[in-house]
């Protein structure tokens, strides 16, 4: 997910880093549902968490969550139920019932197993852009909404095009004909706008036949689209213009210097370097094919 920085990125990293260290993440404790905080990149204790690899910042956000299955609590409150029934000879009421089940969650958490998630983030401050990899818009929000906190007065916005992805995607299916710099591979899926809501899925399958160009006609919108750019990184265009299954094929690789090392590290910078450097310049192209950025009002 690709966003705009609405001001001036002025935040130097000693002062990032202090305002993540203060978020740094922690692991739930025994009766807590849920925690957030911030962790280092490297992936090393006590490790910085603000990561700087060729001017290009680099961050590492993490939840984590414990999961009581609503059918263990249900059990619990039956049980509980049947003991006050049986006990009193009253049935108890739904406000009763509400306490009995939070009552059990909770003494049921230290026991729960725990599910964590990471979420990494690219911020490149000469180009006041900010990146991040989550899987979901709720996901996006909430790394964000930790990120606003740490650093005040951080203004963001969702990088909006003068033509829509969807329609974009639909015009070089219909027309066979990729933009400049990019490829169509052999993956799309697409849309009907109407009642409807039928879906057709292309899996290394050719796109450019006759069939793809009858539900473009008919009225299917494309909603993803399989591309590579300059023959150096695939991906997959959503119709929310986020770049998903991200790959630096071989030439990438072939480039990169061979003296990396075999220290950790080494190969985190490394790696660090090759992804922002390629999808520095990836970024304006795909821009540029999709009429260029909307301003910001």
């Amino acid at each position: 997910m690709v966003y705009r920085l609405t001001a001036p990125w002025t935040v130097s990293q000693s002062q990032l880093e202090s305002a993540l260290q203060e978020a740094h993440f922690v692991e739930c404790g025994a009766s807590q549902e849920k925690s957030v905080g911030w962790l280092e990149p490297r992936g090393e204790a006590h490790g910085a968490c603000v990561e700087v690899v060729a001017g290009q910042w680099i961050l590492k956000w993490m939840m984590e969550v414990k999961s009581v299955p609503g059918s263990v609590v249900k059990r619990k409150v039956q049980e509980q139920v049947a003991q006050i029934e049986a006990g009193t000879g009253r049935k108890p009421g739904k406000k009763e019932i509400r306490t009995l089940s939070d009552d059990a969650r909770l003494a049921l958490l230290p026991m729960a197993f725990t599910k964590q998630s990471s979420v990494t983030l690219w911020l490149d401050p000469k180009a006041q852009l900010l990146m991040l990899d989550a899987g979901s818009q709720s996901k996006a929000d909430e790394v964000l909404t930790s990120l606003v906190k740490a650093v005040d007065g951080l203004g963001l916005s969702l990088i909006s095009t003068q033509t829509a992805p969807a329609t974009a995607m639909a015009d070089w299916l219909a027309s066979r004909e990729a933009p400049p710099g990019f490829s169509v591979d052999r993956e799309c899926e697409l849309k009907a706008s109407d009642e409807s809501k039928a879906v057709v899925r292309y899996t290394r399958h050719a796109l450019d036949t006759d069939e793809v160009c009858h539900h473009i006609a008919t009225g299917k919108v494309p909603t993803r689209l399989a591309l590579t750019w300059n023959d150096r990184v695939s991906f997959v265009l959503t119709e929310a213009l986020q770049l998903k299954k991200v790959a630096f094929l071989d030439v990438v690789a072939d480039e990169a210097p061979s003296s990396a090392g075999d220290r950790a590290e080494d190969h985190f910078d490394a790696d660090a370097a090759i992804a922002t450097g390629e999808l520095q310049r990836l970024l304006p192209d795909l821009l540029a094919a999709l009429g260029g950025e909307m301003a910001l009002v």
